[in-house]
């Protein structure tokens, strides 16, 4: 094999197909029990296709399998990157289809109350699914804007095939605790605005304030530092005490809902998160702002606050908006600890299928985390993206 082809190569794209493989074949796909106590029996991917008996899905599959050997080996053709996008789409709809027939299939013959859940081989495949087409969306090379749309889009197929999958055990969990959803996200979300806002506006402040006083920063970095290696659910245990001693000393407090468990808490030890990322992006940025533009705004007669809010925050507002991704991003995702302190929102979900051996319950619970942590993160990057572009 010659220099030249193997670095025309996409050694990336070839270690997915090889996991792929290796997934399809020593994985169990789906996992059959007669209730959620029990782990079931492991069904493989090739149970399944022969229990489906659909030749058709067979050519589909060597079909996908030579059109990623040779986009392994062709990576800078545009047209097989596009076909690798749709075709990872259709895949990780295709795996949730065949899950869902064989649940229905299963079901109906076997045992009404059977429980058909996914296995690691089914979440593997769609994991690898996602970073293929990630892959191949990097290397189509389109600008911001279209890339994230792309990016968001590859999940259409499957949100079109959900009612397929009716009689696998996480769906039927989901019809069971509809009801839960809606106010565990509002609460999770509730968590997140409460501790990211203060974050930015004290941060955005603190920041400020280092620009002038140097000693400020010196004395207050380490600190912030120092919060970031506190375990998120020793800082909660941490605040506890000293919150049921207020609420105790000051009534109105424990009426206004600050008390040692609940959101109080959550709250004070996320925003303590927060501002790290915050506080150092905010002072990057301002730092970055031409002395020539604060000079001709101080010649203009403007006071220190319009100084601030009409000069120096939009010009740094692109690498503030870095910092305030990574809190909202992390904030996110730490916010799920937090109903181990009575918070609640999707973590209480998370740990109440922990707890009661429901693995689908857990997997419910963290679904909508990650969903709403890739939200954030798009929102982000489409505002910095729109920043960027203004004239």
């Amino acid at each position: 094999m010659s220099l030249s082809l193997v670095q025309r190569s996409n050694p990336v794209l070839a270690l997915y197909v090889a996991l792929a493989i290796g997934a399809a074949g020593g994985l169990p796909f789906l996992r059959v029990a007669p209730n959620r106590l029990l782990s079931g029996e492991p069904i493989f991917l090739w149970d399944v296709l022969q229990l489906l008996g659909n030749q058709q899905i067979d050519a589909l599959l060597l079909g996908l399998v030579v059109l990623l050997c040779i986009a392994v080996w062709q990576p800078g053709q545009r047209l097989i990157q596009a076909f690798i996008i749709l075709t990872m789409a259709a895949s990780l709809s295709g795996v949730w289809l065949l899950a869902g027939q064989f649940a229905s299939s299963a079901t109906q013959a076997e045992n009404p109350l059977l429980r058909t859940s996914l296995g690691a081989g089914f979440w593997t495949l769609a994991a690898l699914a996602w970073l293929i087409a990630l892959d191949a969306i990097a290397r189509v090379q389109l600008p911001t804007l279209p890339r994230l749309f792309l990016q968001s889009a590859f999940f259409l197929p499957l949100l079109l095939s959900l009612n397929e999958g009716q009689q696998l055990s996480i769906a039927q969990e989901f019809a069971n605790q509809s009801d839960v959803f809606g106010p565990a996200i509002l609460r999770h979300l509730q968590i997140v605005f409460l501790a990211v806002v203060p974050a930015l506006v004290i941060g955005l402040l603190l920041a400020w304030r280092m620009t002038r006083t140097r000693s400020l920063r010196q004395a207050l970095f380490p600190i912030l530092n120092v919060i970031q290696t506190i375990p998120s659910i020793a800082l909660f245990g941490l605040l506890m005490a000293p919150l049921a001693w207020l609420a105790v000393q000051l009534p109105a407090l424990g009426r206004a809902g600050i008390s040692g468990v609940g959101i109080a808490p959550a709250v004070i030890a996320l925003f303590l998160y927060a501002l790290l990322p915050i506080v150092r992006s905010a002072l990057a940025g301002l730092e970055q702002v031409p002395a020539e533009a604060v000079n001709a705004a101080r010649a203009m007669g403007m006071s220190a606050g319009q100084l601030l809010w009409q000069v120096e925050l939009p010009l740094a507002l692109p690498v503030l908006l870095i910092g305030l991704r990574s809190a909202v991003v992390q904030t996110t995702g730490l916010a799920a600890v937090s109903a181990l302190v009575g918070a609640g929102g999707l973590g209480q979900i998370m740990f109440d299928g922990l707890f009661s051996a429901a693995n689908e319950l857990v997997i419910l619970g963290v679904i909508p985390i990650v969903l709403l942590a890739m939200m954030a993160d798009t929102f982000f990057k489409v505002l910095s993206s729109l920043i960027k572009t203004r004239p």
